[in-house]
């Protein structure tokens, strides 16, 4: 069959699409062409024919070698437009289609021209660092010695003064003795000026000292903001300094103390008039420096913003490139070494499509030899193949999670799309909470298109994918909360007035029996009278704890009618007489049998005890029921049940070990025959995976096997149908916790008659709301529908031992770069 309109194959989901595996003969002169236009196809899944040769021994490891150098350069030019501020754009440009040849030749011309540009661009921006300390230096220097002349000329004259003024009788004599000095003994001083970062400063005075044993004199000053370090490149905070000193041999200690600091040192001229010149001379070089920096990050930044609207197109052209040639290295090479021989996986309805993309590819290459599709026929399990649309992707993902389906094993992504949202508005049932979940879920998918093209977070993305799961959740909260009667734990007559009426005016507080019934039967759900009532908490308990045992019992034996039919359908008939009937019987023999005295005690409103029942059904079933008896003929059903359980126990773990055992002896001495199935139908190919036998068959092993699955069946059914009692607790905590927020922040606020308390209390019971019930309880309603359908669930029939189809496609090229 075939959609209207359309060429694909509709698809059953409960079963994986037939599947066959193919052989393809193609040309080498074609080879490249032929892959690309199946990578546009997306259905054929590659083997690997070289797997015993690494990457450097196969035939096109060159052309890899040559896409993994592009993929190199456009993550060399990406990170370039990520320093520069720029994003890529995803506009188709005009003219922009260019082949891989042109497209390497071109990145190595961008590559080679940005690297020369950023090379220039350091060195200006390490010259201009340079000449920017140096002008801090003869300024702060140009105030040192300037202070430093002026304080010598006061102090000269001072001494000068002092020395007139008191008439010693030494005087004359000591200005003599000065005066007649002989002029080549003076000492004269050196001095180096330079910049230290200022954290080092402290440590660069005391080595200083230390090392010249304070024959030096330092004088520093700070520089009032950061400036940028010409080695690094990074703004640091430092210090100017002059350090004056004695001889030769005191400089050579200085010079070695500031190239270990890394204190950068500028010549600096002790002249007025020089260092006037030299600051003119180094802020003209700064201007000049500052101009051509400007109009090279200009010139760098227009380059980048072309690059960036190709930016996506070449990536992609890239990765496609690449995904060709990987994809060929898993061919295998012709003896004449003219053709490339593949082989792989596809959907049996797609072998059309192939053959017309081979056809295409050889006209396109003007090629003498067409390609050849070959049907092979093989025992190797194929992959799993469900075509699913944007709204069953997200529950086959579910499934998915937990083990792809045997091929052609039953789906349970069939059910999960009703039985996953609807065991959780069971234990989410609220349908004020439904609303608000549906709204939320709205925005995503009215917004689904431009949400899809857009770089989601990791929750946003995960939300944004199960976006149907979501709108499935909150449509089934909207209907059990309507159920259970409660919008935000309020309840409301929706359907009609309630049933019962209060005797009295102290009824509320007292109990149900205060009640008396004075209309119909409330149509739908909970009746909303029993909200507020001393009895509401063990009415809904034993409300929500017997639905709780059907549905789990229901589910369960859905997992055991799916089992059936997937015995069926592999034809093997041992399941179907010594797995499907035992287990069928066991779980319905007690938990079938409860389900059937919940049902009666509803119907007929008797008080017997069901705990009682089930009890002495296994410790007394011979005992008189008395009160409990629900119906006539209870006792004797009871004794039958528990018999057929008993015996159900070794039905399961006796015959299958024997009768395999036998089977295996008869098929090794020729005493058993079979028929030979046609292998022209690939449809009907490895249907009877029993049939074909093992060469070692292991009795021991079988029988283990068989005990385990057995225990785990017998153990399983009470543990997993006590496991669905959590939609009950579950339920119960929301509805709790719901009712708390309510009466406990919103009414108690209502109260005060103050309308700064009422607003600080509805904002507490909206994020309340939204951060336990609506994210909290979500997740966690969320986790145990996922544990309900994982275990409890799939274990009754699905193996999921099975592995996903994956065929060679240019749509599922990730974003990334490899």
């Amino acid at each position: 069959m075939r959609r209207n309109g359309g060429r694909w194959p509709t698809m059953d989901l409960l079963r994986s699409e037939p599947m066959q595996l193919a052989q393809l003969i193609i040309p080498i002169e074609s080879a490249r062409t032929t892959i690309s236009y199946l990578g546009d196809l997306g259905l054929f899944q590659f083997k690997d024919l070289n797997a015993d040769k690494s990457p450097f021994q196969r035939t096109y490891a060159a052309q890899m070698k040559k896409c993994g150098e592009m993929a190199r350069k456009l993550r060399f030019l990406r990170e370039q437009m990520i320093k520069a501020g720029l994003s890529t754009s995803t506009r188709p440009l005009a003219g922009t289609d260019v082949d891989v040849e042109n497209l390497e030749v071109k990145l190595r011309e961008l590559e080679a021209e940005i690297i020369e540009m950023n090379a220039n661009n350091e060195q200006l921006q390490r010259t201009y660092a340079e000449l920017a300390e140096y002008k801090l230096v003869l300024q702060k220097a140009g105030e040192f010695l300037h202070s430093t002349k002026s304080i010598a000329a006061v102090q000269q004259r001072e001494v000068e003064a002092q020395s007139l003024g008191e008439g010693s009788i030494d005087s004359p004599l000591l200005l003599e003795q000065e005066m007649v000095t002989d002029p080549s003994k003076q000492v004269k001083l050196g001095f180096v000026s330079g910049l230290v970062q200022r954290d080092k400063s402290t440590a660069f005075e005391r080595i200083l000292f230390r090392a010249t044993r304070g024959n030096v004199f330092l004088r520093q000053a700070a520089v009032e903001e950061p400036i940028r370090d010409p080695s690094s490149g990074e703004k640091v905070e430092k210090n100017v300094f002059v350090i004056f000193y004695s001889g030769e041999r005191a400089k050579n200690k200085v010079v070695k103390i500031c190239e270990a600091f890394a204190a950068n040192r500028y010549p600096f001229a002790d002249d007025t008039g020089k260092q006037f010149q030299m600051i003119t001379e180094v802020s003209r070089r700064l201007l000049e420096l500052k101009t051509t920096i400007d109009v090279g990050l200009l010139h760098q930044a227009s380059l980048l913003q072309e690059i960036a609207h190709q930016f996506e197109h070449w990536s992609l052209l890239v990765k496609k490139e690449k995904s060709i040639y990987h994809a060929l290295n898993m061919l295998s090479i012709d003896v004449t070494k003219k053709c490339l021989v593949a082989e792989g996986w596809c959907p049996v309805s797609a072998a059309t499509q192939i053959q017309n993309a081979l056809q295409r590819a050889t006209l396109d290459c003007n090629s003498q030899v067409g390609a050849i599709f070959h049907v092979l026929h093989t025992e190797e399990s194929p992959p799993t193949y469900f075509c699913t649309n944007k709204f069953t992707t997200a529950f086959q993902e579910i499934v998915d999670a937990y083990g792809v389906a045997k091929y052609q094993e039953a789906n349970p992504g069939v059910y999960t799309i009703i039985t996953f949202p609807f065991l959780f508005a069971v234990m989410f049932g609220d349908w004020g909470h439904g609303i608000c979940l549906l709204m939320a879920t709205l925005y995503f998918i009215f917004r689904e298109k431009s949400l899809s093209n857009q770089k989601l977070g990791d929750i946003t993305g995960m939300i944004f994918g199960g976006r149907y799961v979501i709108l499935m959740m909150a449509l089934f909260s909207i209907y059990t909360g309507l159920i259970y009667n409660e919008f935000f734990s309020v309840p409301f007559d929706i359907f009609g007035p309630s049933a019962y009426a209060c005797r009295d005016l102290s009824c509320r507080d007292a109990s149900t029996q205060g009640l008396i019934k004075v209309r119909a039967t409330y149509p739908f759900g909970v009746d909303p009278v029993w909200h507020g009532t001393r009895s509401e908490l063990p009415f809904l308990n034993s409300l929500k704890m017997k639905m709780s045992i059907l549905l789990g019992v229901a589910q369960m034996n859905l997992g055991i009618v799916l089992s059936y039919f997937n015995a069926g359908f592999f034809a093997n008939d041992l399941n179907i007489r010594y797995q499907f009937v035992p287990q069928i019987i066991f779980l319905n023999s007690l938990f079938g049998y409860l389900s059937l005295l919940i049902i009666v005690k509803w119907c007929t409103g008797s008080q017997a005890d069901l705990y009682h029942v089930m009890i002495y059904m296994f410790l007394s079933p011979m005992e008189d029921l008395g009160e409990n008896q629900l119906f006539a003929g209870q006792k004797f059903l009871q004794v039958m049940l528990l018999l057929l359980a008993l015996a159900a126990v070794p039905w399961m773990l006796f015959p299958k070990p024997f009768i395999l055992k036998k089977q295996h002896e008869e098929r090794h001495q020729g005493q058993s025959y079979a028929i030979l199935h046609s292998i022209d139908d690939p449809l009907k190919m490895d249907l009877h995976p029993d049939s074909h036998g093992h060469e070692e068959f292991e009795f021991s092993e079988v029988f283990v096997h068989q005990l385990i699955h057995t225990i785990e069946f017998v153990l399983g059914a009470v543990s997993n149908t006590a496991s669905y009692l959590r939609l009950w607790a579950l339920s119960l905590a929301h509805s709790e916790l719901s009712s708390v927020f309510y009466d406990k922040v919103l009414l108690l606020a209502w109260g005060f008659n103050n309308n700064l308390v009422l607003i600080i209390g509805i904002i507490v019971f909206i994020s309340a709301t939204v951060g336990v019930l609506l994210v909290m309880e979500t997740l966690s309603a969320f986790l145990h529908a996922l544990r309900l359908h994982w275990v409890e669930f799939q274990n009754k029939f699905y193996e999921g031992d099975g592995y996903k189809f994956q065929p060679f496609s240019f749509t599922s090229l990730s974003e990334e770069d490899e």
